[in-house]
């Protein structure tokens, strides 16, 4: 008896199943049409409260600014496991594309339990704040802030005090060991639940391939630079052995890490001064040209919308004027950090910076603006496929637009009668170098070394040993001090507590560049690359928005090759870009080793 109402409990299951009402393509359509219209609603409202919080800093202003956050996300994430029925059925090719970027774009997906969504909320808030609130403390009480103590890193050249430094703000990260395991728990489960590996598998299929043929395109890509990186190290290892010692630089291994002027060695700019060529000067203060033409914040960012309009783009509406933020108020705190804004998905273009009159803001606000022109060309597109083309394409066109700051420019304003000598140019290409190609590979170990933890490659056991052995592996660099799994130093870094992906500034380093190198091609430029602006270009302006118009409706190859004609990623742009340095690093170095 029992075995014969088991078999009709199994038929009857079958016969369920069998006349279950598959979803329609028809159904799918109305489906993200409600989708769309829901999450373009509470993103707008999400900014508005956003942008609030962000110009005017109060305790109510957070939480108005987490509430509307947490309803956008919430719904991202129920609106992606609704979707799942949808699985399987045939759709047009623009609507399968939108059904999985709304999996793609999520990058914390919370799992199905709410008591375990909740926990894995809980507990990415708790990180942010470990890393917001950290502060390293001596025993004289003393406690110093991220920013104090980067200055000392800096700026300071006694190895004593940037050991200190180096060592203090990795005391904040332990805590958090624990919290980031569970979480790793936790975020797996809420990816599995999406259908996918795990959380790093989730982030990989962002880009339009298998995550195993992006992981070979990133190694490709590593390959092509490497040679330029090694001979940047080998040369300031040696200006560096030359100021600090061989005690405290080592000849041929790896350079020690709190000597290359950032917190996380992933920019050496700060150390400039100890690495410079003697034909330094560039022939030109582009701070002190600014501030002797009286120039106001209101005209820098003029200057920043007029080398878009000269390329043919539509000046920036009024609203841009009337609502933006261009420097810091004198009766409340901001949030200073640059940033560049479209409130309403249209035309509500915005950006929030406290401007100062130097050469670094000047930079800064024409890749701001890179993003404002970028999110109002896309404006046309339905909600799913406002974007860029990949996370690396929106950092990598306000960069290259910042790439046409040249000297050619700079005539063509009126800020220098002609062009310094090409001799000039070995102290401007060695700076830029210290930024962009010395990033590389920090860009791109963040995210090598959690994927290895969320597919459980790494374990907790292991977290820090294998966190370090990705750094002399990509960067060539090593821990001043002994570390241990006592210590948590990737936590000391904030996007990963905040649980923000990296690979995208990895991308968008290399980008930026082919970018430029096409434009440049476009405009008719022939003379070296790194000497090329593209100002004043109609042609490689509408090149350049063939490209912005499409957002994310299309793969980033198709994006990558309206602009540029070509479909792949290549690296080779920056080594065009920097072949002056790298023949001046190379003859620098001859007797030197390379490598580590």
């Amino acid at each position: 008896m029992r075995g014969i109402i088991c078999t009709l409990l199994i038929l009857f299951g079958a016969w369920t199943h069998a006349t279950e009402k598959k979803p329609t393509v028809a159904e799918a359509q109305s489906f993200m049409d409600d989708v769309e219209a829901e999450l373009a609603r509470l993103g707008v409202e999400a900014s508005h409260a956003a942008w609030v919080n962000a110009n005017f800093i109060t305790y109510d202003t957070e939480i108005l600014t987490s509430k509307a956050t947490e309803r956008l996300l919430v719904a991202n994430m129920d609106y992606a496991k609704q979707a799942t029925r949808f699985d399987g059925l045939e759709l047009p090719a623009d609507l399968a594309r939108k059904f999985k970027l709304l999996k793609l774009t999520i990058t914390l997906p919370t799992p199905s339990d709410p008591k375990l969504a909740e926990e894995l909320t809980q507990i990415t808030t708790r990180m942010k704040g470990v890393y917001g609130k950290g502060r390293y403390c001596r025993e004289d009480g003393t406690c110093l802030s991220l920013g104090e103590l980067s200055a000392t890193l800096a700026s300071s050249r006694d190895p004593e005090a940037l050991l200190e430094a180096w060592q203090g703000w990795r005391t904040i990260s332990p805590e958090m060991r624990k919290d980031f395991t569970r979480y790793v728990e936790l975020a797996n489960q809420g990816a599995r639940d999406l259908g996918f590996k795990d959380l790093g598998d989730l982030w990989t299929s962002a880009y339009d391939m298998p995550g195993k043929d992006f992981q070979a395109e990133l190694d490709r890509l590593w390959t092509q630079v490497k040679p330029l990186y090694e001979s940047l190290h080998a040369y300031v290892r040696m200006k560096l052995r030359q100021h600090y010692g061989d005690e405290v630089v080592p000849k041929d291994g790896p350079i020690p890490a709190h000597l290359l002027g950032n917190m996380w060695s992933q920019t050496w700019s700060n150390i400039y001064p100890l690495v410079a060529p003697a034909s330094s000067d560039p022939g030109y203060d582009l701070t002190a040209i600014l501030q002797e033409r009286k120039t106001d914040p209101i005209q820098m960012v003029k200057y920043g919308e007029a080398f878009f309009t000269s390329l043919g783009f539509e000046p920036l509406p009024d609203t841009f004027w009337e609502r933006s933020l261009f420097t810091k108020p004198q009766d409340r705190d901001v949030v200073c950090h640059a940033s560049a804004w479209c409130l309403d998905n249209i035309d509500d273009l915005r950006i929030k910076m406290c401007i100062e009159i130097n050469d670094e803001d000047f930079i800064t606000i024409h890749h701001e603006l890179g993003h404002n022109f970028y999110q109002r060309a896309y404006n046309q597109q339905p909600t799913m496929f406002l974007g860029s083309a990949n996370d690396g394409f929106h950092e990598a066109v306000g960069d290259t637009l910042a790439l046409s700051i040249t000297p050619k420019y700079l005539v063509d304003l009126g800020f220098l009668n002609e062009e310094p000598d090409p001799s000039k140019d070995t102290g401007l290409l060695l700076r830029l170098a210290l930024d962009k190609v010395a990033f590389l590979p920090f860009g791109l170990l963040i995210d090598q070394w959690r994927w290895k933890v969320f597919s459980g490659e790494v374990t907790p056991e292991s977290y820090n040993q294998a966190w370090w052995a990705l750094r002399l592996k990509y960067q060539g660099i090593a821990p001043p001090v002994t570390r241990s799994e006592a210590d948590f130093d990737p936590g000391a870094k904030y996007h990963v507590p905040a649980n923000v992906p990296y690979t995208r500034y990895f991308l968008a380093h290399v980008l930026q560049f082919q970018f430029h190198r096409a434009l440049a091609k476009e405009a008719g430029q022939t003379g070296p690359l790194h000497r090329a602006s593209i100002y004043g270009s109609k042609k490689a302006g509408e090149r350049l928005n063939t490209m912005l118009e499409m957002g994310l409706s299309q793969p980033w190859p198709d994006a990558l090759a309206a602009l540029s004609g070509e479909t792949s990623m290549d690296a080779n742009a920056v080594i065009d870009y920097f072949a002056p340095l790298k023949a001046w690093l190379d003859e620098q170095i001859k007797d030197q080793p390379k490598g580590w």
